[in-house]
Order: structure tokens, then C-alpha cells, then sequence
């Protein structure tokens, strides 16, 4: 079994910031792709920022250059560092990761997070 234990979430001022953890635990045998998406009551979920396994990082319009992601290998753990925050920002930011587990090598399967709510507000 593999699990996302997101943390981090909570409630913060217009131009506040904020960092979300997301840690994956498991019998995992490699991961691909890490990435946050977000959604909002009555909408789709959207992409937010996505990571490879060797770093290179991509970003929606929405959070370019006020979020930054990142990853730590060793800890099977992705970050999303989000700065400049505004209203439009509040949502449940959802985690995701691509993994191959120890059971099944050679098959990817995808993981979510259980979700955290960033609400920004004065």
C-alpha cells in the first residue's frame, strides 16, 4: 500500500505565504512525476506545479513565480512553497505522484494526497 500524507494547509493574509508537504510512504520502489493540483467547491480540478524525478519543475500561469516546487528524494517528499498568496489562491490542494511500487515493477500507478485547505483572507 502506498499513502500521500499531505500537511500544511491552513488559513493565511493576502501576501502571506505558505509551504505544503506532501510524503509518500509505502512499499515504493521508485517515483516518477510529483505535482500539486488544487480545486474549488463546483469546480474541476486544476494543475498547480509538477516536478520530474531529476528536478526540472513546471508551473500554471496561475503560480508562476509565486510558487515554487521542489522535491527531497530521500524522503520520498514534494513541497509546494507558495508566496504572494491571494484570495483567488484559497482552494484544497491536492498532491499527486506517479509510483512504482515494490510489488508491481514496471507498472506506474497515480497517488493522491487527501487533500489541504489553503484559505486566503484578512
Amino acid at each position: 500500500q502506498v499513502q500521500l500524507v499531505e500537511s500544511g494547509g491552513g488559513l493565511v493574509h493576502p501576501g502571506g505565504s505558505l509551504t505544503l508537504s506532501c510524503a509518500a510512504s509505502g512499499s515504493i520502489f521508485s517515483i516518477n512525476a510529483m505535482g500539486w493540483y488544487r480545486q474549488v467547491p463546483e469546480k474541476q480540478r486544476e494543475w498547480v506545479a509538477g516536478i520530474s524525478s531529476g528536478g526540472s519543475t513546471s508551473y500554471a500561469d496561475s503560480g508562476m513565480g509565486r510558487f515554487t516546487i521542489s522535491r527531497d528524494n530521500a524522503k520520498n517528499t514534494v513541497y509546494l512553497q507558495m508566496s504572494s498568496l491571494k484570495p483567488e489562491d484559497t482552494a484544497v490542494y491536492y498532491c499527486h505522484a506517479v509510483i512504482q511500487t515494490s510489488r508491481e515493477r514496471g507498472i506506474f500507478r497515480s497517488y493522491w494526497g487527501q487533500g489541504s485547505q489553503v484559505t486566503v483572507s484578512s
